[in-house]
């Protein structure tokens, strides 16, 4: 046919030439060989010379028009119908063999440190809690899951035998007043360990290394209640430990900026909460006192505002009743 392009094509010593449309592809070459010699896509390779080097299918370019391969020798790189059949056959035969074979791949021994191991899963941090009503729970269940897989954090804890029932985040909005910003709570010495992970605007996550070094904090409450010596001597160990085992030298983000507060700037590493708690509750102030008193029970936060609640209702019932009397 007039305007149809003749390539040659090379293989295994034969020559073979073929007739294409004039804008037929090096895919369509790739076609026609395996409907002419019955050799598969999958296992043909060109060696094209001058300068386009080995071509092999599916191609880096499939639609490479075969006008750019004239005057070029084209060799087809592919085992002949034959060659194919047979090492079928062999793969084939050899399958049945291998199934029956009672020898089994061995598998280098790994070496584990049990004891490490079972420090790790009795000096460590129980459950994970975000707070559900607040915006995207799930980034603080990453943020909590991170803090509780540090290294750091997990080797000061085996070193000191600490155990924390439960991690959870703190609500800003119910930790904040005029005078105070509380960063972290322990309760009953592991029971509980709150965090102040959002800034808050809500708009965003503190940085990663303070929240780390509060947690730092809460940590020594597992053995002192008071802020003295004994217990910033034990704070400044814990940091120390963190710091030393923590190979990735502080960690990373999850993804850039999630955990970054542009606002953290009037925070400079001072982890305050007031003290551990048994049952009520500190806040950060002038005075280090104690919210409820001492006769809150063993109450819970939760517990604690639906009784100030009840007792503030009370109150605007009495005011109330001596209004109209």
């Amino acid at each position: 046919m007039a305007g149809n392009i003749t390539l040659t094509i090379h293989h295994h010593g034969d020559r073979h030439t073929f007739a294409f449309p004039p804008d037929a592809t090096i895919f369509n070459l790739a076609e026609h060989i395996f409907s002419s010699l019955s050799i598969p896509q999958a296992n043909q390779k060109f060696m094209i010379t001058p300068r386009l080097g080995l071509l092999k299918f599916p191609f880096q370019d499939p639609l490479m028009p075969l006008t750019s391969l004239l005057n070029k020798k084209i060799v087809l790189l592919a085992p002949l119908p034959s060659e194919l059949s047979a090492l079928s056959e062999a793969s084939a035969a050899l399958k049945p063999r291998q199934r029956a074979s009672p020898i089994k791949s061995v598998t280098p021994a790994r070496h584990r440190d049990w004891r490490k191991a079972q420090d790790e899963a009795t000096y460590t941090i129980g459950t994970i809690v975000p707070l559900p009503y607040l915006p995207n729970p799930e980034k603080s269940r990453r943020f909590l899951e991170r803090l509780s897989n540090d290294a750091g954090i997990k080797a000061s804890m085996r070193k000191h035998k600490f155990s924390v029932g439960v991690l959870t985040e703190m609500n800003p909005a119910e930790h904040t007043t005029h005078e105070s910003r509380t960063l972290g709570l322990n309760r009953n010495r592991g029971e509980a360990i709150e965090l102040r992970l959002r800034t808050d605007a809500y708009d965003g996550y503190r940085d990663y290394k303070i929240i780390r070094r509060t947690l730092c904090h809460e940590l020594a409450h597992n053995v002192f209640d008071e802020h003295d010596r004994n217990f910033w001597d034990l704070t400044k160990a814990i940091e120390t430990e963190v710091e030393e085992n923590d190979w990735r030298a502080g960690g990373h983000a999850l993804t850039n900026q999630e955990f970054y507060n542009p606002d953290d700037s009037d925070v400079d590493g001072e982890h305050v909460d007031g003290g551990g708690w048994t049952g009520g509750e500190f806040v950060l102030g002038g005075n280090d006192t104690l919210t409820q008193g001492t006769a809150t029970n063993g109450l819970g936060r939760r517990e604690l505002m639906a009784q100030a609640a009840e007792e503030r209702m009370k109150k605007h019932g009495d005011t109330s009743r001596r209004a109209g009397g």
